[in-house]
C-alpha cells in the first residue's frame, strides 16, 4: 500500500462503527485512511482460535433482526446505506430467550406479540401501564441527536408500578448495552428495547468473522487505505480545528499524517487524552465482564435446552453495577450459539456465560492468583450453566477472558465493555473537526454501531455538520 501524507479523513480503529464510517466516507470519494492498533479487526466485536477452535468475541447476537425489507428498520437502512445485500448477512432468528428471575420468568421470541400477552398475562395489574409504556417507546424518536439524557427508570414508573416487572425488562436491555449503573439513558433504552424486543435477534452462519469480511471486502472495495498495528500516538490542532495526526506503525515508525477530519471508535476519553484538550469531567465506564466460552460433545438440544440465550438473576432486584468481589456469579447471561433456527454450523455444542466484574480486582491480582481465579470463574460458570440442562454435559474444552482481556485488546480505560457514561450523542468534541463513532456516541449493538459510524460520517463528513 502506497502511504500518503494526507487524507480528508482518519478514522480510528478498525471496529463496527469504524469500518463503517470508512466506508460510507470512501463511497463519496473521500481519500481515508482507517488505522487499528491490532492485527485483526473488530474491535469489541472480535475472533480468536484456540484448539482449532474459533471463538467469537462480544456478539452474542445481532440486534434489529428484522426479515428482508422491512421499511424504516435499523438493519434495513444500514444495509442500504453500506450496499450490501441482505442475503449476504445470512441472518437465522433466535429460538427464544429467557429472563430467569427467582419469582418469574419471561420469554421472548423474534415475534413481538408473544413476549406483550405473556406479560399481560404474568403481571394483569400492569396490563394498561405496559400498553401505555409501550406506546410511548414505540413513538419516541431515538436517533434525534439532540435528544436531552434522562433516567429510563424514572419513565418506566411513571407507566408501571410492579418494581419486579421494571427489572425484569431491563436486565437484558441494561446488559447488552448500557454505561450507566443501575439505570439506562431514555434513548439508549428505547434503542435497546426496539432492537431487542419489537425487532428481535439472530445470528449470522460464520458469526461475526461474517460480518467483519462484509466490512473488509467492502473496504478493499473502496479502496480505504487500512493500517493494522497502526497506533494514534496523538491528535494535534491549530486554533482548536484538527490539523495533524501522529501515528506509530509496526512496519513503517512514526508517521505524522495531515487531514482536517478525525472519527475515532476508541472511546471519548481514550481519544480526548491524545490530543492537548484534556477533559477532566469525562468518566471512565465501569462495566466490564468475564466470558467464560465452553465447547462440549453434546449439543444444548440434546441436553434438554432450547433457548438461544438465558438472562439468569438470582435476586428479586437486578444489581446492574460493578461488583464489590471479583464477579457477580448470582446474575450472568448463558449464551447457546448453536439455539438458532439454522444449526447446521457447529458440529459441537457452545455455550458462552458472562459475568459482571470488577476491573480494578481483577488487575491487582498477581499472574497466579489470576491464573487461579479464572479456572474458579470457569468453574462457576460451568455450574450454573448445567442447572439450565436436563442431562449431563460433557465439557471438552474451554477458555476464559477477564477485564484484563478486553482492556488489552481494547485499550478501553478500566476494560469499560460499554464506554464511558458521559456520551457524546452528536458526535462531537471540544475540537473542530475530531468526532466520536461508536458506543460512546451512543448507538448500541453491532447494528448500532455501525449505524453510528454511518451517521457521524454522513452528518460531519458529508454534510458538513448540517441538519
Amino acid at each position: 500500500m502506497e502511504f500518503k501524507t494526507s487524507y480528508d479523513a482518519i478514522v480510528v480503529g478498525a471496529g463496527m462503527s469504524g469500518m463503517a464510517a470508512a466506508i460510507r466516507l470512501a463511497m463519496f470519494d473521500r481519500k481515508v485512511l482507517l488505522i487499528e492498533k491490532h492485527s485483526i479487526p473488530g474491535g469489541l466485536n472480535s475472533f480468536y482460535r484456540r484448539a482449532n477452535r474459533n471463538l467469537d468475541v462480544g456478539l452474542h447476537a445481532l440486534t434489529n433482526a428484522v426479515p428482508k425489507g422491512t421499511r424504516g428498520a435499523p438493519l434495513t437502512k444500514l444495509l442500504k446505506q453500506l450496499r450490501i445485500p441482505y442475503e449476504n448477512l445470512k441472518l437465522c432468528p433466535q429460538t427464544y430467550s429467557l429472563i430467569r428471575f427467582p419469582e418469574k420468568t419471561l420469554s421472548f421470541s423474534n415475534d413481538f406479540n408473544e413476549f406483550d400477552e405473556l406479560i399481560k398475562t404474568t403481571f394483569p395489574e400492569q396490563f394498561s401501564g405496559w400498553t401505555n409504556f409501550v406506546t410511548a417507546i414505540k413513538d419516541f424518536d431515538e436517533t434525534n441527536l439532540q435528544n436531552e439524557y434522562f433516567s429510563a427508570k424514572e419513565k418506566a414508573n411513571e407507566f408501571l408500578s410492579d418494581p419486579l416487572l421494571i427489572e425484569m425488562v431491563f436486565s437484558p436491555l441494561m446488559i447488552y448495552g448500557s454505561a450507566w449503573e443501575h439505570d439506562m439513558d431514555w434513548s439508549q433504552f428505547v434503542i435497546m428495547f426496539k432492537s431487542i424486543y419489537l425487532e428481535g435477534l439472530g445470528r449470522p452462519v460464520g458469526g461475526v468473522r461474517t460480518i467483519i469480511k462484509l466490512l473488509t471486502d467492502k473496504l478493499k472495495e473502496l479502496n480505504v487505505d487500512l493500517r493494522y498495528s497502526c497506533e494514534l500516538q496523538s491528535i494535534e490542532s491549530v486554533d482548536g480545528k484538527v490539523s495533524t495526526v501522529l501515528l506509530k506503525d509496526r512496519k513503517l515508525g512514526e508517521l505524522s499524517i495531515q487531514t482536517q477530519q478525525v472519527f475515532s471508535s476508541i472511546g471519548l476519553p481514550e481519544t480526548m487524552d491524545k490530543t492537548n484538550h484534556k477533559e477532566a469531567n469525562i468518566r471512565a465506564g465501569n462495566m466490564s465482564f468475564t466470558e467464560s466460552i465452553f465447547f462440549l460433545k453434546e449439543k444444548p438440544r440434546e441436553l434438554g435446552q432450547n433457548a438461544t440465550l438465558i438472562f439468569h438473576n438470582n435476586r428479586d432486584q437486578y444489581l446492574y453495577q460493578k461488583p464489590k468481589t471479583l464477579i457477580d456469579d448470582q446474575s450472568a447471561v448463558i449464551c447457546l450459539p448453536n439455539n438458532y433456527h439454522d444449526d447446521n454450523e457447529f458440529e459441537e455444542g457452545i455455550v458462552r456465560v458472562t459475568f459482571m466484574a470488577n476491573n480494578e480486582l481483577w488487575t491487582n491480582l498477581s499472574e497466579e492468583d489470576y491464573k487461579a481465579q479464572k479456572e474458579i470463574v470457569s468453574q462457576k460458570a460451568k455450574a450454573l450453566v448445567s442447572t439450565y440442562f436436563e442431562k449431563e454435559a460433557t465439557f471438552i474444552f474451554d477458555d476464559t477472558f477477564t477485564p484484563k482481556t478486553v482492556t488489552r485488546y481494547t485499550s478501553h480505560y478500566a476494560g469499560a465493555v460499554y464506554g464511558s457514561p458521559d456520551k457524546t450523542r452528536d458526535g462531537k468534541t471540544a475540537i473542530d473537526g475530531l468526532y466520536i463513532t461508536g458506543t460512546d456516541q451512543g448507538f448500541l449493538g453491532i447494528v448500532g454501531a455501525m449505524l453510528s459510524g454511518i451517521s457521524m460520517a454522513n452528518y460531519h463528513g458529508l454534510q458538513g455538520g448540517a441538519q
